[in-house]
This record gives structure tokens, sequence and C-alpha cells, in this order.
């Protein structure tokens, strides 16, 4: 397959998405096609990795010096605690803003990495190798990094951009359908708040997808990376329009949170219930039509999406589930911000609603 380079061009930093596969067998010579230079690199790996995806990568890098960590990748390590041992590694073996921080690994390990990076000398060159599908569609691009804390998810963070991101789609092989699935959910997002015409071609074609099809899955990435590309060149800091790429997050949050990140609800999954609450809230407020509606209801019901919370909570986490909701960050009051649809493609993120509103919703949601 002919590789896809998508140039990224944000107020701090352009950088390429290179798309393919094959990719970690040519990461010297990719690099040195782009620029990026460094002679010292700490490799941050998820455990989770296959051991012949790393050798691989090591003797891709064999001309330069190699530090490697190995990370356990779970929401529950995504925390200062996790940080403070990177930096002292750093500084340990003495890095300089001129040598290079390399995430392989989902999007935890990322989110880990670039803050690491980016507060490590106010900022030392980023590289992020994406493991997973929803990183290669979503958290590996638009500079957010994040880490969690016990107040709730991706509190503590800056914005800081790579200077490039490798998708090498022969990960995607390795991965259980549940990871894919979780991938597919912001897919499925990108499609619902930017574009109908790419939400009919999931919808025709999301087996085809979700079982990695060339060259179905080649396009969704790409279409996928294109939409947050064209919304964080426009709004890099999350001022006003990349709002929208949070529709579903605010409850997905809290719906972790309450789960304290438990393996019983991940990232992308619950997305996918953050996504639903959503559209079925945009339709209670008679934002969304019954048609809309329908097609999103009927998407999730033929593909065997997550969808109903109430097989997973009860109305005993309906409190906590508003206190996680009140802290979000994107929250500018005591009112709670949510992003909600108007038509599919077309999102509202100006919205915010008093926590007895929500809770009335989430509790019908939980008793059907």
């Amino acid at each position: 397959m002919k590789k896809i380079r998508i140039n990224v061009k944000t107020k701090n930093n352009n950088y390429p998405i290179i798309i393919g596969s094959n990719l970690i067998n040519n990461l010297t010579k990719i690099f040195d096609n782009n620029s990026i230079k460094f002679n010292k690199c700490l490799l941050i790996i998820d455990n989770k990795i296959p051991k012949n995806f790393i050798k691989k990568i090591l003797k891709s890098l064999k001309n330069k010096k190699k530090i490697i960590y190995y990370f356990n990748a779970n929401e529950k390590n995504k925390n200062i605690t996790s940080i403070n041992k990177i930096l002292e590694l750093l500084l340990e073996k003495n890095f300089h803003r001129n040598d290079c921080l390399i995430s392989i690994g989902g999007g935890i390990t990322g989110d880990v990495s670039s803050f690491a990076s980016s507060i490590f000398k106010r900022g030392i060159k980023f590289i992020n190798i994406s493991t997973t599908l929803l990183a290669q569609v979503d958290s590996s691009i638009g500079g957010k990094t994040g880490i969690n804390s016990k107040y709730g998810k991706n509190l503590i963070g800056s914005f800081y951009q790579p200077s490039i991101v490798i998708s090498d789609i022969d990960f995607l092989k390795t991965l259980p359908r549940r990871e894919i699935i979780c991938g597919y959910g912001e897919i499925l997002k990108h499609s619902l708040i930017s574009n109908k015409k790419f939400f009919l071609f999931l919808n025709k074609n999301a087996s085809k997808i979700l079982d990695l099809k060339t060259p179905f899955i080649e396009k969704s990435i790409k279409e996928s990376c294109l939409i947050k590309k064209n919304i964080i060149q426009i709004d890099e800091k999350e001022k006003n329009l990349r709002k929208v790429l949070n529709f579903g997050h605010t409850f997905a949050h809290a719906y972790e949170a309450v789960l304290k990140y438990s393996k019983k609800l991940n990232h992308g999954e619950a997305v996918l219930l953050g996504m639903m609450s959503a559209s079925k809230f945009s339709f209670e407020k008679k934002l969304l039509n019954k048609n809309e509606f329908e097609l999103i209801k009927s998407h999730f019901i033929k593909f065997k999406l997550p969808r109903n919370i109430n097989n997973i909570f009860t109305k005993k986490d309906l409190n906590q589930i508003i206190s996680f909701m009140k802290k979000d960050k994107k929250n500018n009051n005591q009112k709670i911000s949510l992003v909600l649809l108007k038509k599919i493609g077309s999102p509202n993120y100006n919205f915010s609603f008093q926590s007895k509103e929500i809770y009335s919703f989430l509790t019908k949601e939980l008793i059907n």
C-alpha cells in the first residue's frame, strides 16, 4: 500500500502524519526524509507491544543511542507518578533538548510521553508511533497531552505538538477486536461532528473497517485524520471550534471515572456510550430530529456497538456520574458544558445545562 501523508500546520509547529504498512522497518529513512535529527532517544514502549515489532524498531534505529523504558499502559498509571519516573530517567541519562523521546503505544502511552516531553527542560523533541486504532485516528493528532488525578480524567496536561506521527497499520492486526471497536468509536465521532457523507460510508462499510479490510481501514484512518487536522489548524488550543471533538466525552469521562478506570469499561467504549447519551440528549432537547437520531441509533445496533449505560450503571451511580461531569475541564461555570448535534455533521458546542437536567435525563436512561 502506498504511504499516505497528511501535513498538520499549527501556530506552534508543522508536522506530518505518515500512514501505511511496514513503516517501522524504515524509521531512520522516514526521519531523515522529514529532517528530524537526533542522536539519543528514550523509547517509552507499552509493554503489550509484541516483541517482534520492538525488534524491528530497534533494528531500524540501529545508528541511534537508545534507552528503553517499558510502560504498563492503563488509565490507573496515567498519573503524575509515571511522569516523575520518566523525568528522572531523562535527567539521570543527561538528555538535552535536541535529543528525542519516542512513544510506542496507544493513547495512554502517547499522552504520558507527550506530557513528559512538554515539561522536560520546557520541551524535548517528541515522536509518536501510534499502535492502536484509537491513537492513530485521534489521540496522536493535535498536541493534547494529559494525565489523570483522583478528581477526574486529563485534568493535568498541556498542548504540545509532536515532530512526526507514524501510524503503521501492521500494528492493528495484533489488537483484540475490543480495541478495534474502541478506535472505531472515534472514527464514528469524526463523521458525526463533521461529515454526513463519511457517516454514510461508515454505515455501509463498518463491518469491513472493523475487520481491517483494505482499502476501507486506510480510507477511514485518513478521513478521520483530515477531519481532526482541519479542526485543530483553526483552533489549536480549544478556545472555540476544537470543542466539537469532545462530542460524547463529557459523559464518557464521567463513566470511566465512576468505574475508577477499570477494565470493565475502556476509553473507546466509554466514548461510544457517551456519544449515544449525547445523541439521545440532543434528540430530547429537540435539537436533533427523529430521523437523524434513528439513523445514529440503528448504526449502533447494526454493528453491535456499546450503547446502553444501564448494562453497566445503576441509579446508585447517578450522583457520582453528575459529580464528575461537573468537574469536567470544559466547564466554564457551575453548569455542565456539552457538545450536542443539530444534525449529523453539524454539532454545536455552546450548550450548558444545570446538573438537574442531566440527572433527570440519565435517570430515565438507567430505568429503560
